[in-house]
């Protein structure tokens, strides 16, 4: 059922997503940044690529840190102070990355996107089970493609936006700095480096306006517990007392574990990718914008399709599948036709969170928000999993080891999509 009254016009719910929309793009623009920013931090603070790295690292370890926190500040808060609370703490995220990046100190500029990410994180655990409850949750799904195209146009625009006004000529640069002495080198990196300040403090301005706008915007607050009904317990079975007593919540929780993994890849870890195959790094910087259009467009059939001709749980399969077909299409070639197939694993990965996401938290009621976090938690795979891929590529061929990593995980989400996801919940519920 959706947790918007009978009485409520038509207008405030259209209100309420567009302005939820609006959040969804501020996620995706700083969350796709971070391709583009390990190609910076590469180069503006010298360091590998196992180094570079540590920029997904530290950013998406902030989600399993710091969604459990946020959603015990959001139930004390209420929705519209816990939204504008999380843009503040994004904005002072966003001083710090400018101001320590600039100084080319890495820790610092490190300890920035973390903030940053705590940030999203308070947000995300917010904004995703209120759009999946602010109408049915069998559409829900419908809801959250619509906030996938925000996310995924922010995504399109981000590296677009950092590659002409930060990473343009960074070929060439690149070829000056090893061509330099140790002081030319430094002078030319301190001018790379300074070019990330402007962006960022831009950025941090204008999220301390969006929390005040946010304060006193007409979003409602909903309800989960009445939105999201936990199932009726089977006759002779006991009310379910505990998170733990929703196998198709921890279930999904692995799966969104995975799949954030393989998004990561597709779109952050393409550039990584490309320069495996020696491609240059003035066209391996705008490969995340590829990816994302592919998700764009995933977004799109997705919301044309569901669910009056597939439901959540079959698109997904299929979703899933592709993601199999895809990444052995680009183990088995090579240049840049691999990399057109790992771009092409955007399209089938935008609609696994739409799909994943209500799924799992299908029926917790008033666990809904402890749910909630615990998926934004699963957030931190695109940690772990793309780090993997740094450190195994050092020692075997870049090629296998994506494939390697990435199928297995599609694998799992296939798993869920026909099973996984009934774990647990009475025959009718699943």
């Amino acid at each position: 059922m959706s947790a918007v009254p009978a009485a409520s016009a038509r207008s405030s719910v259209t209100t309420s997503i567009l302005i939820i929309g609006v959040l969804f793009f501020l996620i995706g623009f700083f969350t796709w940044l971070n391709g583009p920013l390990i190609t910076f931090v590469k180069l503006a603070f010298e360091l590998d690529e196992v180094g570079a790295f540590l920029v997904l690292m530290v950013f998406y370890l902030s989600y399993f840190f710091l969604a459990l926190p946020a959603a015990w500040i959001l139930k004390r808060t209420g929705m519209k102070k816990g939204l504008s609370l999380s843009l503040l703490v994004m904005a002072v995220g966003a001083v710090l990355f400018a101001h320590y990046a600039q100084q080319r100190w890495y820790p610092g500029a490190l300890s920035g996107l973390f903030v940053i990410g705590s940030g999203l994180a308070l947000l995300q655990t917010a904004v995703n089970p209120y759009i999946s409850i602010l109408g049915p949750i069998e559409t829900a799904a419908r809801r959250i493609a619509l906030m996938g195209i925000c996310n995924k146009v922010a995504g399109i625009l981000a590296p677009l936006l950092i590659g002409s006004l930060v990473l343009h000529g960074i070929g060439d640069l690149a070829d000056q700095v090893a061509a330099a002495d140790a002081a030319t080198r430094t002078v030319l990196l301190d001018g790379f480096a300074s070019k990330i300040q402007a962006p960022y403090m831009g950025m941090a301005g204008l999220l301390v306006v969006l929390a005040v706008a946010v304060l006193f915007s007409p979003l409602p607050e909903l309800k989960t517990s009445e939105a999201n009904a936990t199932p009726p317990a089977a006759p002779g079975t006991r009310e379910r007392t505990s998170i733990f007593q929703f196998p198709h919540l921890w279930l999904g929780v692995m799966c969104l574990f995975v799949y954030v993994g393989v998004e990561v890849m597709a779109g952050d870890a393409i550039g990584t990718y490309g320069h495996g195959f020696d491609l240059p790094l003035d066209q391996t910087k705008l490969f995340t914008s590829i990816t994302l259009a592919a998700m764009l467009a995933g977004y799109i059939v997705g919301l044309l399709v569901i669910p009056h001709l597939v439901s959540q749980s079959k698109y997904l399969s299929i979703s899933a599948t592709l993601g199999v077909l895809f990444c052995i299409g680009a183990l088995f070639t090579h240049g840049y036709v691999s990399v057109g197939f790992v771009a092409a694993l955007g399209f089938a990965n935008a609609m696994m969170w739409p799909a994943i996401f209500p799924l799992a938290i299908r029926g917790l009621g008033r666990f809904t928000e402890t749910g909630s976090a615990l998926l934004v938690m699963a957030i931190a795979g695109g940690a772990i999993i793309p780090q993997a891929f740094a450190v195994l590529k050092q020692h075997f061929d870049f090629q296998w080891v994506f494939a390697g990593l990435m199928v297995p995980c599609y694998l799992y989400i296939l798993f869920y999509s026909v099973r996984g996801y009934r774990v647990g919940l009475p025959r009718d519920a699943a």
